[in-house]
Order: C-alpha cells, then sequence, then structure tokens
C-alpha cells in the first residue's frame, strides 16, 4: 500500500513540479502559447517522450500563482503511441511559503485523464523512467501542502503482460481533503472496473480516512470502507465490502491491522452465497507475528429457495511466530449441510504453520471426519475418516496433499498436487484396497429410466491438464465386478488418454485404452479380453442373460454425440468374438429339429415363437467378427460347432436402436449317443434356417421347416412320415 502511496504522491509533486516549470516559463515570456515548441522539446530531450499541446494554456499570477493546461498528450518512452493525455489540468499556488521551498497548492484539478500503463513480459513497466529519481544532493527536500485534488471523468488502463491480465477503470472520480504531513484527511474515490481474464465488471466505491509522514515513514489509514458491485469471480449480483484500520511504520517495521472485516454476497451458479472474514487485531511488531482469533463464516443456498444449504465456519484461535516461523494454536473447520435427500456434517482439525520469508505453510496432523446420509443413494449413508497433510508454495506455486482415508471399509491412499497456479497441472496418485462404488450411486428406478437422456458434458476436458494413476485391489461398480484394476491417465488440449486400463475379471483379464475428447463429445475405446466366463459379464454388466461360455472378446471402437443414444447410434469400429463350451440361450435348435423329425409330415412354412431363456443352443466352439458403422454390428462370418450341429449364420445387431435381426443356418451332423443324438439320425446333413429377430431382451425365434421338408423329401424322409403323426403335431410353436 506504501508503495502506491508513494507513486501517488510522487506523480502529485511530479505534475506540481512541472505545472511550476511552465509558470515560470510562461511568465518570463508573457504568452506560453507561443512557445510551445520550445516546450514540445525540452520534454523530448529530458525525458525522451513527445508531449504534444492543443489546448491553450492560461497563467494568473495574483494572488496566486495559476496555471489553467488545455489538451495535452504524452507518448510512450521512446516512441509516438499515446501513453496518457488531458482534457484540462489547473494549478493555483502561493507564493509565500513557494519562496521557503514549500509548496502550498490551493487546488489540483484534473479532467478526462487517460493513461495506459503496461508490464512488459520481463517485469519492466512503460512508466519506470518517469519514477527514477533526479540526482539532487545539494538540494533540500521540498515539503508540500495541497489543500484538495480533484480528478473527473478519467480512465486508466493496466495491461499485465507478465501475467497475462488486463484491467480498465472507467469513470474515476477522486476527491480529497488535505494533503499534508501529519495532517487527517478524507479521500473518496469512484470507478468502473472490467477485465476480461479474470472476468470482471463491478462499480468500486471506496472511501477513507488517511494520515501520512514521509520523513517518519509512517502511514495510517482509518475508517476505510471500501464497495463492490456487479460481477466478480465468477459471482453474479455480487455485493462485497472491506473496512478496517492499518497503520504501518517502516522506520519501526512494524504493521497494526484492526477490526478487519471482509463480506462477499452474491450468487454462484443457482447458489446464493454469503461469507464473512473477520479479523479483530493483526500485529507485525518487529519481525513478530501475533493475532487475535481469526474467523470465518460462509453459508450457501438455493437462489430460489429450498431445502438445501451448505453451513462452514473456520476458526484460528491465534497466531505467533516471526517471518521465518509461524504457528497456529489450532486450525478447526467445521461444515454441515442439508438436501431434500438428505445431510451432512462434518469436521476438520489441523495445525497450522509457516514461513512468510519462503511464503510456504503447511497444515500438519490434519484429521478429519464425514457423515452423510442420503435417501436417493443405495447404501443410504456413508461415513470418512481423514488422516493427513497438506502443503502450500506460494514462491513455487504448487499446492500438495497426502491422505490415508477410510471410507466406510475401504482404505483410500490418496497423493495429490498442482502447479503453477495460473495454469495448473494436476497431478493425482489413487490407492483403493476395496472399495463396492455401487453403495455411492443412486438407486436405480423405472421412472429415471424412462427420463430423457441428460446431455453428456465434456467441457472440463477443455481446461483440464493433469496426469496420474489409480490403482484398487478390488472394485464393484455399476454391478460389474474386477479385481486388481490398474490405470493411468493424462489429461491436456482438451483430451483424456487411460492408458493401460487393465483389471482382471470374471476369471480373466482385460488391457486396453480408452480416450474422451472435448471436442464432439467424442470416445475411442480399444479393449482386449481374454479367458473370462462371458455369462456372469453379461448378466452382471448389461443384466442380458443370453450367453455362456469362457473365451476372449477384443473391440477397437469410436463414437461420438451428445448424449449416450446419440453415441450408441454413432457407433463405428471392429470387434470379434471366441468362446469355447458354452451355449447360446433363449432356443434349443437341437432340440427343436428333433421334435420336428417326429412330426415333419405335417410341418411347412414358417414357425415362430418367443425366446426361452430356459432353452440353450450348446457350442463347443463359437466364433465370429464384427464390422460396425453407425451404431449397427454387421456380423458374416458366424461358426459354432456342437457333437450335434454345425452353425453357421450373418446378421446385424443394431446397437441404436436395441435390436436384432440374425440368420442362423444350422446344419445336422453325426449325432452321439447318449445326446439325443440318435433321433436327428435320419436329418444328417440337413441344414435349417433360424431367424432371430425383435427388440433385446425379447426377440423371436423362427425356424423355417419349408427348407427342412425340401432337403428331407430330397434324402426320402419324407415317405417314412405317416399320416397319424400330422394330427399329433398342431399347435406346435403357437
Amino acid at each position: 500500500m506504501n508503495k502506491y502511496l508513494k507513486y501517488l504522491l510522487a506523480a502529485l509533486a511530479g505534475t506540481a513540479t512541472l505545472c511550476i516549470l511552465l509558470i515560470v516559463i510562461a511568465s518570463l515570456l508573457l504568452n506560453p502559447n507561443d512557445y510551445k515548441p520550445q516546450i514540445v522539446q525540452m520534454v523530448k530531450e529530458q525525458k525522451q517522450r513527445n508531449l504534444s499541446l492543443a489546448g491553450d494554456i492560461k497563467l494568473a499570477f495574483f494572488p496566486k500563482l495559476g496555471l489553467d493546461l488545455g489538451q495535452a498528450t504524452l507518448s510512450e518512452f521512446r516512441g509516438d503511441k499515446e501513453f496518457a493525455s488531458v482534457e484540462s489540468a489547473r494549478l493555483y499556488l502561493s507564493w509565500w511559503p513557494l519562496l521557503k521551498q514549500e509548496l502550498v497548492v490551493d487546488q489540483v484539478r484534473i479532467e478526462g485523464l487517460r493513461a495506459n500503463l503496461v508490464r512488459f513480459k520481463n517485469g519492466a513497466t512503460n512508466f519506470d523512467d518517469l519514477l527514477k529519481k533526479e540526482a539532487e544532493e545539494d538540494s533540500k527536500q521540498l515539503s508540500f501542502d495541497i489543500k484538495s485534488v480533484l480528478v473527473e471523468k478519467s480512465t486508466l488502463s493496466y495491461h499485465d503482460k507478465m501475467a497475462g491480465r488486463q484491467f480498465s477503470a472507467s469513470e474515476i472520480n477522486l476527491k480529497t481533503g488535505r494533503l499534508a504531513n501529519t495532517i487527517p484527511t478524507e479521500a473518496v474515490a469512484e470507478f468502473s472496473l472490467k477485465s476480461e481474464t479474470p472476468q470482471i465488471d463491478a462499480q468500486i466505491h471506496l472511501s477513507t480516512g488517511l494520515t501520512f509522514d514521509l520523513e517518519a515513514k509512517h502511514y495510517g489509514v482509518k475508517g476505510l470502507n471500501l464497495a463492490i458491485t456487479g460481477e466478480a469471480a465468477g459471482i453474479s449480483k455480487l455485493t462485497a465490502g472491506l473496512k478496517g484500520d492499518l497503520e504501518l511504520d517502516r522506520t519501526a517495521d512494524t504493521l497494526l491491522v484492526e477490526n478487519l472485516s471482509l463480506a462477499v454476497a452474491g450468487k454462484k451458479g443457482t447458489d446464493d452465497i454469503d461469507c464473512t472474514l473477520t479479523v479483530p487485531r493483526f500485529q507485525w511488531l518487529a519481525n513478530k507475528i501475533a493475532s487475535d482469533a481469526i474467523a470465518l463464516v460462509a453459508k450457501i443456498e438455493p437462489s430460489e429457495g429450498g431445502k438445501s444449504a451448505l453451513n462452514l465456519t473456520a476458526r484460528i484461535p491465534s497466531l505467533a511466530g516471526d517471518r521465518q516461523s509461524f504457528k497456529a494454536s489450532k486450525l478447526t473447520v467445521e461444515l454441515n449441510g442439508k438436501q431434500p435427500e438428505g445431510k451432512y456434517q462434518g469436521q476438520l482439525t489441523s495445525q497450522l504453520s509457516g514461513s512468510l520469508d519462503d511464503k510456504q505453510f503447511a497444515l500438519a496432523n490434519l484429521k478429519g471426519n464425514l457423515t452423510a446420509s442420503n435417501k436417493k443413494m443405495l447404501a443410504g449413508a456413508l461415513k470418512l475418516d481423514i488422516n493427513g497433510s497438506a502443503q502450500l508454495d506460494l514462491k513455487r506455486e504448487s499446492v500438495a496433499l497426502n491422505l490415508t482415508s477410510l471410507l466406510d471399509e475401504s482404505t483410500i491412499k490418496l497423493r495429490a498436487g498442482a502447479i503453477p497456479f495460473s495454469k495448473p497441472h494436476l497431478t493425482l496418485d489413487l490407492d483403493i484396497d476395496r472399495i463396492d462404488a455401487d453403495r455411492y450411486l443412486p438407486k436405480k428406478s423405472k421412472k429415471s429410466e424412462e427420463q430423457a437422456e441428460k446431455p453428456l458434458d465434456f467441457n472440463i476436458l477443455k481446461t483440464l491438464n493433469a496426469g496420474g494413476k489409480v490403482r484398487i485391489g478390488s472394485l464393484k461398480l455399476y454391478n460389474l465386478k474386477t479385481s486388481n484394476l490398474r490405470l493411468d491417465f493424462k489429461a491436456g488440449s482438451g483430451q483424456l488418454d487411460v492408458k493401460p486400463l487393465a483389471a482382471e475379471l470374471y476369471g480373466g483379464t482385460m488391457n486396453g485404452s480408452i480416450s474422451l475428447q472435448a471436442e464432439g463429445p467424442r470416445i475411442i475405446a480399444q479393449q482386449t479380453i481374454s479367458g473370462v466366463n462371458i455369462g456372469p459379464l453379461l448378466q452382471d454388466g448389461l443384466d442380458k442373460d443370453i450367453l455362456e461360455g469362457r473365451g476372449s472378446l477384443n473391440f477397437d471402437l469410436r463414437a461420438a454425440g451428445g448424449t449416450v443414444g446419440e453415441m450408441k447410434k454413432s457407433m463405428q469400429g471392429k470387434g470379434n468374438l471366441n468362446l469355447r463350451d458354452g451355449a447360446v440361450k433363449g432356443f434349443n435348435i437341437a432340440g427343436k429339429l428333433r421334435e420336428a423329425k417326429v412330426m415333419l409330415g405335417k410341418l411347412t412354412g414358417e414357425k415362430t415363437q418367443a425366446a426361452d431363456m430356459q432353452e440353450k443352443t450348446d457350442f463347443s466352439e463359437l466364433t465370429a467378427s464384427f464390422d460396425i458403422k453407425q451404431g449397427v454390428a454387421h456380423n458374416k462370418d458366424l461358426a459354432a460347432k456342437s457333437p450335434l450341429l454345425r452353425l453357421s449364420g450373418n446378421g446385424d445387431i443394431d446397437i441404436g436402436a436395441d435390436m436384432v435381426n440374425y440368420l442362423v443356418r444350422a446344419t445336422v451332423v453325426a449325432s452321439l449317443e447318449g445326446q439325443g443324438g440318435k433321433e436327428l439320425v435320419s436329418l444328417k446333413g440337413l441344414t435349417v434356417p433360424v431367424r432371430i429377430a425383435g427388440p433385446m431382451g425379447a426377440t423371436k425365434v423362427t425356424l423355417d421347416f419349408n427348407a427342412l421338408v425340401g432337403e428331407s423329401v430330397q434324402q426320402g424322409i419324407k415317405t417314412r412320415v405317416t399320416d397319424p403323426l400330422k394330427e399329433g403335431i398342431k399347435g406346435l410353436f403357437r
């Protein structure tokens, strides 16, 4: 604060000195407007800046020495671009104090000031040259006494290229009382502040009492009252206020802050927030730090009202130490909240320590607990216990977190960090012994299944810059059970890559990768699943009991869309399946053929029946590959073997519409005794088409007996079928 006050006073003194110089020159030359070229040349030689005096210069000599300056413009250092300009400026001085090297100013009035301040990437500014002190070792310091300063309708812009930020203050109005050493005074300022990064659009009003002693380097602020309204930090309808008293003595190296309070209220998204920070007393005395209790109270609740609310309080009873090392007696954070579905409460305690010189802070021996209940959650409640530590390094712009937690029966170890703050790269190392994640997911309901699909939102990937790994000993998620799960991930440039994504599941293994892209959004998945028991996998993962067997499944898929439904309909890629010693559930082709052999004389046309999941067609080997386009998986090389049959087939599985249209050709081969095969001896070599079609989970199975009869006639089977059999097969497949 003292640095900027020093700059302000230096700027005022510099302005006054320049005005005095102009007054002296003008008074000697009678009409200063005739000598504008000489004034411009002097500024060019001394400051290496271009001065333009478009307005008139008016002088007054009695009773006070005065100057009225019209429109003027000053360029950048060694350049032509505008640095600052003013519409008009007025300065009146008392003659007698000036002769004693005392500057007593009746009033400084500036209107329409515009200044463009820049900090370059190397840390230098475009006004460094104006702040350099002239060597005046033999001259006596000039004291000043300004009755008042009035600034109106002014604009100030600041572009920080080093930090990538830009601010603009417009409609600046400033009014002060008397400005003189050791004399208490008042100051009032107001302006509009805007910025793109960070997003700010606010009105600022400041009033305060001021006292300064430049010789003793003592500065005081009494009754500070700063009010901010508008939008900032993602908060709309913002109302913020800062109040308090400050006293700085640079000679004694002391700082005293009293009655400090910061209040922030506004709307964040759909929530109303209200936060207050209070510091009754903070003292810096000759490198020693001491404070009374510091308290933060925050409340968040929905803007439209309701049963949701979050209350948080944080307290530090006292601080003590020095610049190199300080400690807080104890940091305590308490929170409680409620939602329509439940409530939660928790507490966090820790030792707080740090170093102001090193700008490092630490939370050691961090302990916490959280209990929550939620009617929509499958488990209904959870309990979390936390132990660990946290570190903050402002020099390196880094934060680190190391926690060991117990979530119900799960032990969770977490190491996380971020660096730097401006564009943080997040790191995460997560290790969990076992967890049933389904316990903490919402319960499934028919109502939720019928609701419209929610859009997929991958926008977080556009700004996410992260990397890390996850290890889980045993995981249950969406009813799928895996063990020894391991994945490494990397996020950046709008994309999240997970590779490898590996685990053991259902007696086998999986290994592959998955990529999520914000643009689209888009998903790319590659996976090799080997040696798995496919039946329990499909039953748990898809809730579909349609296939048995052990084997492998490989796929390379891509999908894009704003919802899960759109993703399914846009799916592209390839896949293949290879199973052993299993069965296709829903129909028993061999059984139906045995029935058909007995009743063959009456069977013509197509006979259709619903799939019966108690029925199944066994196989010793089954292979198939799929070519997937626009959400439809096409297969043309199904091959399956069993002791009685050989199956081939082709067809489509419409993933987007959840439909099946498949044709299986069943060929009777040499039969085996003891498996009902003897009954099909007479059908050996026959091929019967079997069509499977309809919605997934409600498919219909159609056997084409016209083909069967045609082939049986060729082999002389039909001549051995007697008429009494025709009546006995009525009702079959109805």
